[in-house]
């Protein structure tokens, strides 16, 4: 399964489908984050070592937070598409997968039959977080966490949004 932008596949009935990639999360606002920090971090050393020390720290701390948010935004997509296949896998209908926005969170709205589903977090590798949120309801953990245990996710997040989530309602 590619995990690069492509575009979708109209249906026979004019709606798009899902053409199994999961978007990129690139977040403009947290680069924008990380430069205005490392400049901020950067300027307390203008007194102590100068404008050539002050213009090093910057870079370095530049760099460092664009590969920190780079490696997150890679981790939430893995997670998010390896999610993805594995509810397709077991019979879900998936009807879309697009990049979505809230806040700092890099998150991606998935689009099935019975609503949508929103996956996501922080997207900075050390402090890395996970979240699913279906009908007003989220859970969230480690990003590490849910890489390690994606297969138990999968499986009781399928539950509740496929099997659970699909069942008539009663009053």
């Amino acid at each position: 399964m590619e995990l690069e932008q492509s575009a979708r596949e109209p249906t026979q009935s004019g709606q798009a489908r899902w053409d199994g990639t999961v978007p990129s999360a690139i977040d403009a606002r947290i680069l924008g984050l990380v430069v205005v920090t490392a400049g901020v971090a950067a300027s307390v050393n203008i007194p102590a070592g100068g404008v050539m020390v002050a213009l090093a720290a910057f870079a370095l701390l530049a760099s460092a937070g664009v590969v920190v948010h780079l490696l997150g935004e890679r981790k939430l997509r893995r997670i998010t598409d390896e999610l993805v296949e594995r509810w397709v896998a077991a019979g879900g209908e998936i009807t879309d997968v697009t990049r979505t926005s809230a806040g700092m969170r890099t998150e991606w709205t998935i689009e099935t039959p019975d609503g949508e589903v929103t996956v996501g977090g922080i997207a900075l590798v050390p402090v890395a977080q996970f979240f699913v949120e279906w009908q007003g309801v989220g859970d969230s953990m480690a990003a590490s966490e849910a890489e390690e245990n994606i297969d138990a996710l999968a499986e009781s997040l399928y539950e509740e949004l496929f099997e659970i989530g699909s069942a008539p309602q009663r009053s």
